[in-house]
């Protein structure tokens, strides 16, 4: 049993889950890591929108599993991966939620990207 604080998405904290509706296509030194017309934005709170990607339509072979872990009460247990492009890493540069919480349940199999440790995260085109 997890001593975990859990909580539910409400008026004070907001969480919406919608079809971006655009190709999102994410790059680091030059090299598209995540192309894909079927993200998710995730808005919560006052906080910017969050593309959350298909794992599937991430060049894999570019991530490495980190031993970072972090918690959200909303969301549940994230864990990360690094990036790296020709001999260079970018550490920690991908989140995802393997079992993400009933209330954003639409996020688990997708990745997110720390906009200061990508090159680009483009929306549209």
């Amino acid at each position: 049993m997890s001593d975990k604080p859990r909580k539910q998405p409400g008026p004070d904290h907001p969480i919406t889950i919608t079809a971006t509706g655009q190709r999102v296509l994410v790059t680091v030194a030059g090299r598209v890591v995540a192309d894909t017309q079927n993200a998710l934005s995730l808005r919560e709170a006052t906080y910017p929108a969050v593309q959350y990607v298909p794992l599937a339509d991430v060049d894999r072979s570019l991530l490495e599993r980190s031993g970072t872990r972090s918690y959200c009460p909303y969301k549940g247990d994230a864990g990360y991966y690094s990036i790296t492009v020709d001999g260079k890493r970018t550490v920690d540069a991908v989140w995802e939620y393997q079992e993400p919480y009933d209330a954003v349940a639409q996020i688990k199999d997708h990745v997110a990207f720390y906009p200061d440790r990508v090159e680009s995260i483009t929306i549209g085109n």
